[in-house]
């Protein structure tokens, strides 16, 4: 016993810097790993991030940081870090193929997330579908139609295809159409709908509107009739000029076979 702490003491003394490095190493990598998280986090906030994302991605960078800070202590106490590494390569290999679909839709939700293409309220176009964005979630973008029908797009998909945010921008321009016959009198038509946009209140004054007169066929004459909006007022808007226009057509004597209506994103 006597021999046995005579050995032990020189191998203590030998391995008591190590020691303490490594817990010194642990206390302050910790340490700075939870100050860099919260910087992070204040820094994220500051450029006005989605809430939802925030905390998800301090934890996954804090649990990163501190994985490497404990094999580094490891590798201080002489402990082979090498298969570790290893192990969590492979394990996360696994994981990766496992779920290669799910993380593709992750990484693409936090794109959006992000960047920010579209909010919730704004009435977008993705491919072939087209509604209100209900929810952004990490994994789906939630759409509500018209009719309230709810569409579930993967965000994989989102960041692949073109997304057309149609009122995202605050203000829309309705450019609408208005045909009536040849024989009609350009000046007299184009009259009739521009005071029809100008006493209708949600069409605003700046940018003004505008009517123009477009030809488009032997027959009949076309008007397009430009006025600009508040993004909530659009789809109002285009029922109510629409209806004005074609009373006032009519008052006047004006026949019009035809409206028709295209979102222009100006």
């Amino acid at each position: 016993m006597e021999q046995f702490i005579q050995n032990l003491i020189p191998q203590a003394i030998a391995y008591a810097p190590k020691l303490v490095m490594a817990i010194l190493t642990l206390v302050i990598g910790f340490w700075l790993i939870n100050r860099s998280s919260k910087v992070l986090v204040n820094v994220m906030r500051n450029r006005n991030m989605d809430e939802t994302i925030i905390p998800f991605l301090a934890s996954i960078l804090t649990v990163i940081l501190k994985v490497l800070v404990l094999i580094s202590v490891a590798s201080m106490f002489g402990i082979e870090t090498t298969s570790f590494v290893a192990l969590i390569g492979a394990a996360g290999l696994a994981v990766g193929l496992a779920l290669q679909g799910s993380l593709g839709h992750f990484a693409s939700g936090v794109l959006i997330l992000i960047f920010k293409p579209y909010k919730v309220g704004d009435r977008v176009k993705i491919n072939e579908y087209e509604g209100e964005v209900h929810e952004i979630q990490i994994f789906n973008t939630l759409l509500m139609t018209a009719d309230n029908k709810k569409i579930i797009i993967p965000n994989s998909v989102v960041t692949s295809a073109p997304i057309t945010n149609i009122t995202g921008q605050g203000l829309l321009r309705l450019d609408m159409f208005f045909m009536a016959e040849y024989s009609a009198n350009i000046d007299h038509v184009k009259a009739i709908i521009m005071e029809v946009l100008q006493s209708n209140p949600k069409v605003l004054k700046d940018p003004a509107p505008s009517v123009l007169y477009n030809s488009r066929g032997s027959s009949l004459a076309t008007f397009e009739c430009l006025p600009w909006c508040k993004s909530e007022h659009s789809v109002d808007l285009y029922y109510e000029i629409q209806e004005e226009i074609r009373r006032a057509f009519d008052k006047n004597g004006i026949k019009a076979p035809e409206v028709g209506l295209e979102y222009g994103l100006k």
